[in-house]
């Protein structure tokens, strides 16, 4: 992934359904929750099951978000009628100062936000393939099941209903809803747990972006970091701060493992 869009912090991750993964519990000492003996993650007090959409609920091979960015690219070169790339310069410093290619074309100029946001996911999901076992294990988690998201909604929608996912899910929050402040920004995340009054010590957080897993670490969420990361890195990353607390480079096999209220 590139350095920007509507997803600011582009660290790639996977979550392939049902193949060959792992889960594993890092961090530093004390810090909650803590994997039992048998290696599955004890997440039986969670209520609240948040869960990041791209990059997060399929593979980043996909290219989704290649897409994304290429035609968020065109966008600027359209509007400000550049060529693209100087199009793709501006939206690197638009990322810099701002945190996402929107945010900075908000700020300087006058920009049609769901224009916008209906052409840059304009984008052929057929890449991804449908999840049928992953829907399955999202399904049967007790509690509320919530995508939230730094795209839009419609691109929510389009991607969830290619995975087969939509009715595993009780909620999307999309980027709108959060006033165009997006994740990592904790102000977006206060927006999201008042929008759903939800209570952090119930909540885990889903998530390929550690800085975004950092700000629901520091509201209480429970972190999952879902990635595809070599395993010396991941230990590196996870070991640098208390704000993950679990790494699975398979999200259908780390569900799968996990410890519910209504396991048995």
């Amino acid at each position: 992934m590139s350095h920007d869009p509507l997803h600011p912090q582009p660290i790639p991750s996977t979550s392939s359904d049902g193949a060959p993964g792992s889960s594993e519990a890092f961090g530093n000492p004390g810090t909650k929750p803590a994997f039992n003996t048998n290696g599955s993650a004890d997440l039986s007090h969670v209520s609240q099951w948040v869960f990041d959409l791209d990059d997060t609920l399929y593979p980043a091979s996909s290219n989704i978000m290649t897409q994304v960015e290429h035609r968020m690219t065109q966008y600027v070169a359209k509007m400000l009628d550049v060529p693209e790339e100087v199009a793709t310069g501006i939206r690197n410093d638009y990322y810099r100062a701002y945190g996402t290619t929107l945010n900075g074309l908000m700020a300087n100029h006058v920009v049609d936000t769901a224009e916008f946001l209906d052409y840059v996911h304009d984008i052929d999901a057929s890449t991804i393939d449908p999840t049928p076992n992953l829907a399955n294990l999202i399904t049967a988690l007790p509690g509320r099941r919530i995508v939230y998201t730094n795209g839009s909604f419609k691109h929510a929608e389009n991607i969830l209903e290619q995975l087969g996912l939509t009715e595993a899910f009780d909620e999307i929050f999309d980027v709108e809803a959060s006033g165009f402040t997006p994740k990592p920004h904790r102000e977006g995340f206060e927006k999201f747990v008042d929008h759903f009054e939800i209570p952090a010590s119930e909540t885990v957080m889903f998530e390929d972006s550690t800085q975004n897993l950092k700000t629901a670490a520091s509201l209480g969420f429970t972190t999952v970091w879902v990635h595809d990361e070599e395993e010396a890195l991941v230990r590196k990353l996870a070991e640098s701060g208390e704000h993950i607390h679990f790494a699975a480079d398979c999200l259908a096999t780390f569900l799968s493992q996990a410890k519910t209220s209504t396991s048995k």
